[in-house]
């Protein structure tokens, strides 16, 4: 691959995640970009939508839509926000993501001119893939022995997190503002002070005893 090398995107995908395990993001700077996405999608942010559809697919955002295929009803990762997460100025792989959009066009070129798959130049290789041959392919980045594979599996988690958990967002404020990903899993809502407990154990008792120096917020000591 040319650009950066797999190290420094690996890096950057790394420090993504654990910017994402410690606070998230800010709110502000993840709706201005999500505003700038929705204005034009570059070639870069439909690829990058393409694969996170065929990961986690969901119906077409109105019609004609290339970038979601429409292979299922109800919300995918386009609709949960995970485009909007990667492109975050506050994530260090933000400026990698052109790089890492055209690696996968690369492989779709490749993929198509060994089964003479006609692509049109008006969109991005991949996009120009039908959601069954974008689904093979991606499949195929996660072969044990392809040198790319540690790529796909970070981005494929960043995808999985906007969808889970709403990683692009304060959880409490996702929940009120209907996230689809979360909705469709049916995510708990809250207590009214914003904390979720439960009563309830899933064994049907606690499996150790609360230490005595644990924090009120429920951390260790």
């Amino acid at each position: 691959m040319t650009g950066p090398d797999r190290r420094t995107i690996l890096k950057a995908l790394a420090a993504t995640l654990a910017g994402l395990s410690v606070g998230g993001l800010d709110p502000s700077a993840s709706a201005a970009s999500a505003s700038a996405d929705a204005a034009s999608e570059s070639w870069t942010t439909q690829t990058l939508g393409a694969f996170a559809d065929t990961l986690i697919p969901g119906e077409r955002r109105y019609p004609g839509d290339v970038v979601v295929a429409g292979a299922v009803a109800g919300p995918g990762a386009v609709q949960a926000g995970a485009v909007t997460l990667l492109h975050s100025p506050e994530l260090p792989v933000a400026p990698l993501l052109p790089a890492i959009a055209a690696l996968l066009d690369a492989r779709a070129v490749a993929y198509a001119a060994l089964r003479l798959i006609w692509l049109s130049p008006s969109r991005p290789p991949f996009v120009g893939l039908s959601f069954a041959d974008r689904t093979a392919l991606v499949g195929g980045l996660f072969d044990p022995d392809d040198l790319d594979r540690p790529i796909w599996q970070v981005m494929s988690l960043l995808v999985g997190l906007a969808f889970d958990t709403a990683g692009q967002q304060d959880t409490v404020e996702a929940l009120g503002q209907g996230h689809p990903g979360l909705t469709w899993l049916r995510f708990p809502e809250p207590d009214a002070d914003g904390l979720w407990r439960f009563p309830e154990f899933s064994y049907g008792r606690p499996l150790a005893a609360l230490h005595p120096n644990t924090t009120p917020s429920g951390s260790p000591a």
